[in-house]
């Protein structure tokens, strides 16, 4: 399985986003198109986008930046709910077509200020039960003409968007990636995503939920391709081991000395199954396995930010490495300044996990 390596854009409105330099044009087209251009000569596939209600749209951003791009795959994170599946179907299929097949879709399920867009959900099963029906009718519609869909939550009648998906050797449509660590999440995974991704668990729970994935894929009758795995995480590379570890140790102090009230700041830090098993992860030590830094979970890091692989470059590409031998073959990274980060783990980071 070839693997693939992306990277992360924040796409935030407030800046100095995980330590990023505060700039006036942090969020610039200039800025975001210099990140793009960057991705491309030092050896990514794409990005990641980040979404949420509070920062720019998501899909927009994409468009603007494939738009100056050549190579660089926009990985849109959307959410049901916000999208509408038939209109989310028309819009990814119309930048495909205009990009060349650059487009990958994050479906994201989380919580998020849903009143603030004139969105509800219900609990948890209903939540996921509208994520599974959105993703089984935007790959229909992708995939099949004149399309009627009558689920709980979703239906259309003699649909076909336009224009349609080409089709370019094995991929028939844009992969959809998928997160999410709660039994409903896995349910969903297992069924309808391409790409389940992990945040930067260790490796013996990295390893069990493959496992549980792929029995769950079995048991309840997948119907596509085998899912596929991937990792979010941040890598913290230096140029010597000693190096990165002083230097994410005294950013961590940093973080400490000016945490606050962590929870009040973001209030869906716990409610998250994913989440809180990443926080649960400093109960067990500082470093687990050879560099799995759960440190930063203590002091305000959320997501792919609670845990940090760190090291050499040399140190961070073995670790990388048995992830793969797990089977992870997507792998999206990060750390900041991100520019910076671009050239320097493009250059040094990725020849070693290509070779």
């Amino acid at each position: 399985m070839t693997l693939e390596f992306l990277w992360y854009i924040p796409n935030q409105v407030v800046a100095g986003h995980r330590g990023e330099p505060v700039s006036a044009d942090h969020n610039s087209l200039e800025t975001l198109t210099a990140q793009a251009r960057a991705l491309e000569e030092h050896g990514w596939r794409g990005a990641l986008l980040g979404a949420g209600w509070g920062r720019p749209d998501t899909f927009t951003v994409a468009t603007a930046l494939a738009a100056r791009t050549t190579t660089f795959e926009p990985l849109i994170a959307v959410r049901p709910g916000y999208w509408r599946p038939a209109n989310f179907a028309a819009s990814a299929a119309a930048l495909d077509h205009l990009t060349g097949g650059r487009v990958r879709v994050n479906i994201v399920s989380g919580k998020d200020d849903l009143g603030a867009y004139g969105d509800a959900e219900g609990d948890q099963a209903d939540r996921y039960g509208r994520t599974r029906e959105f993703m089984q009718l935007v790959r229909k519609l992708w995939t099949e003409d004149d399309v009627t869909y009558r689920g709980e939550h979703y239906q259309v009648t003699n649909s076909t968007v336009q224009p349609r998906i080409a089709r370019r050797g094995e991929r028939r449509h844009p992969k959809l990636y998928f997160g999410g660590a709660s039994e409903a999440a896995e349910r969903v995974a297992a069924t309808e995503a391409d790409v389940q991704l992990f945040w930067g668990e260790p490796l013996s729970g990295v390893q069990e939920r493959i496992e549980r994935l792929k029995a769950l894929g079995a048991e309840l009758g997948r119907e596509h391709a085998p899912l596929e795995f991937g990792l979010r995480v941040t890598t913290f590379v230096r140029d010597t081991t000693e190096q990165a570890w002083a230097e994410a140790e005294a950013k961590v102090a940093e973080m400490a000395a000016q945490q606050g009230d962590v929870d009040h700041r973001n209030p869906f830090r716990r409610t998250a199954v994913g989440q809180q098993r990443l926080l649960d992860l400093a109960e067990r030590g500082d470093v687990l396995d050879d560099n799995l830094y759960t440190a930063p979970g203590r002091y305000g890091g959320g997501g792919a930010g609670t845990t940090w692989l760190v090291g050499s470059a040399e140190d961070v590409a073995k670790s990388l490495r048995r992830y793969q031998d797990l089977g992870i073959t997507h792998f999206v990274l990060s750390d900041t300044p991100y520019l910076r980060e671009i050239g320097r783990q493009g250059d040094q980071l990725l020849p070693l996990l290509r070779g």
